[in-house]
């Protein structure tokens, strides 16, 4: 068993558990009623309209927060969320019991026990259905509903084409459990995700009128309540009467590995449907005047971790970068993503937030980008409190904080972490944290200040040690000497690298005395980016800038 596998269960278990808001008991209930009357609102229109304006996965988690506030204030939780049924009530001839779902391999593992002729199938994402044969024809169709009863469905599920309108034999008379899915040629769950396949599905069934959009559907048969008790049996019988996809998609399980194993490969190999789990089942099963709704000790779920999850907003912070970008960064809730646990999420610029609108105790919805990076999909939910925190003050661009003056701190520090960056002198060791124990400690007036030191200035540096501080100056003194091309990336020169290559400058002269349109016989640089450089490079700020350099006797400025 892989152990990232067990990790992730217990932090999704962790999760599950998060500590309560820091509310007075009048803000949870205006709260916790906002967020019962969207969920409300978006069963109105999945259930009435066949469409909903968030994804199956924003919807289940959104639920769960608010199960979550109702269990921290003591508040009952409304008995159920979704709508009676439009087109009249129908009862089930046998309840859906739904699935229990399990956390993790551990878990799985805990539920099998004492368990025999356990079965795998793939948790189809659709919406459940129960289908009533009399005499060999399709006589009922029953959305799940609550369980007991839903809606009738049946006219529209018999213009499925897919869907056996005539059985024989053992099913002329029977009830049938399943999922009706959208059909998808080589859905890969991993890559692709769950499409909102569930909405999707209820659109089709919930429009008036819908027809054409039909022939997409198809079923996949889970349970067949009192039929034959071989599970090998009921597969074959269900396949002989055109259910085939129950036969090719149920393996005999026996341990957790095989378990795992089969979730793996539903998980990364083409398939008809989306899915979002996998079902484990005994074929064993009480008659069905005992099946109720939550209560299917006989099977139960594995679901795959989501692809994007709802994370709460518990802080804002702005970040001012050596180009003088002010960024915005969402401290969240901790969220697990694949292997990956999300603390926070770069929002982008100023606009960027203000144009998303939220604050501290919103919900985001939360992915990863390439090379795991993680990114800010949207906004799900926005509470009550629109408090928000203040942007820094003042104008920052390229050409400020190269001196330590107040409000610069920032900025000047983001400048100080780019020379230590591999892509200019590599000054191993000396980060962040680094610099700020400079600052604190030495005379630092310029961005170059660093250079002007001694070895015996460094010694005196607290936390240093006399070893350490003789190190760093040389590691500092040697910088002198690296090639100009660095010294043009350690000013923030806003030139292209294949442009700085083409010019074949060597020293500061060679690069002041271009004009505009010299500069733009190089690869890369328009009129703009000609007249920018210009301006930047002969700029007061960098010309003194170049000057200290000079006389410290670096390269290419001597």
């Amino acid at each position: 068993m892989k152990a990232w596998m067990i990790a992730l269960g217990w932090l999704l278990m962790a999760q599950a558990q998060a500590s309560c808001p820091v509310w007075s008991p009048a803000r949870a209930g205006q709260e916790i009623a906002q967020l019962q009357g969207q969920m409300t609102r978006w069963n109105e229109d999945y259930w009435r309209q066949g469409a909903s304006e968030v994804s199956d996965g924003v919807y289940d988690q959104l639920a769960a927060r608010l199960a979550q506030w109702q269990r921290c204030f003591g508040v009952q939780p409304v008995e159920s969320m979704s709508l009676p049924p439009l087109n009249g009530v129908l009862k089930h001839p046998v309840a859906h019991t739904g699935v229990r779902k399990l956390a993790d391999a551990n878990a799985v593992g805990q539920w099998m026990q004492g368990k025999k002729d356990l079965w795998v199938q793939p948790k189809v994402d659709g919406v459940a259905v129960t289908l009533v044969y009399r005499q060999g024809r399709l006589y009922q169709a029953i959305s799940r509903g609550d369980g007991l009863a839903g809606e009738d469905w049946t006219e529209k599920v018999r213009q499925i084409p897919s869907l056996p309108k005539a059985v024989q034999g053992a099913l002329a008379n029977s009830v049938l459990q399943g999922e009706i899915f959208l059909r998808a040629d080589g859905h890969v769950q991993r890559k692709m995700g769950g499409m909102n396949a569930r909405a999707k599905v209820a659109g089709m069934l919930m429009r008036e009128g819908e027809q054409k959009s039909l022939s997409a559907l198809s079923l996949f048969i889970w349970a067949w309540p009192d039929g034959p008790a071989a599970m090998t049996e009921r597969l074959a019988l269900l396949a002989a009467s055109g259910f085939e996809l129950a036969q090719h998609y149920s393996h005999a399980v026996a341990s957790v590995q095989a378990v795992a194993e089969w979730r793996e490969r539903w998980l990364t190999t083409p398939l008809p449907f989306a899915t979002d789990g996998i079902v484990i089942r005994a074929a064993k099963e009480p008659e069905g005047t005992h099946w109720l709704p939550a209560q299917g000790s006989w099977v139960a779920a594995w679901k795959y971790p989501p692809v994007a999850r709802v994370a709460q907003v518990n802080d804002i912070h702005f970040s001012i970068g050596r180009s003088g970008k002010i960024s915005v960064v969402a401290e969240l809730e901790p969220v697990q993503l694949d292997d990956k646990q999300v603390r926070r999420v770069n929002v982008g610029s100023v606009a960027r937030w203000r144009s998303l609108d939220f604050t501290m105790g919103d919900q985001l919805l939360v992915s990863l980008a390439g090379q795991g990076i993680p990114r800010l999909d949207s906004v799900v939910w926005r509470g009550q409190d629109r408090t928000k925190p203040t942007p820094p003050l003042g104008e920052y661009h390229s050409l400020t904080c190269y001196f330590l003056t107040d409000g610069c701190r920032e900025q000047f520090l983001a400048r100080l972490r780019w020379l230590s960056s591999p892509q200019v002198f590599n000054l191993e060791g000396v980060g962040e944290a680094g610099w700020i124990r400079l600052m604190t400690a030495q005379p630092f007036s310029h961005l170059f200040s660093w250079l002007e030191w001694t070895a015996a200035q460094l010694k005196e540096t607290s936390g240093l040690s006399p070893g350490r501080a003789e190190q760093l100056w040389h590691r500092f003194d040697m910088t002198r000497r690296q090639p100009f091309r660095l010294w043009v990336k350690a000013l923030g020169v806003p030139l292209p690298e294949a442009a700085l290559k083409a010019s074949g400058d060597s020293a500061w002269q060679q690069m002041t005395s271009r004009d505009e349109q010299a500069w733009q016989r190089l690869p890369g640089i328009g009129r703009e980016r000609a007249r920018s450089l210009v301006a930047f490079l002969h700029h007061p700020t960098i010309v003194l800038l170049a000057d200290k350099l000079r006389a410290l006797g670096v390269t290419g400025f001597d």
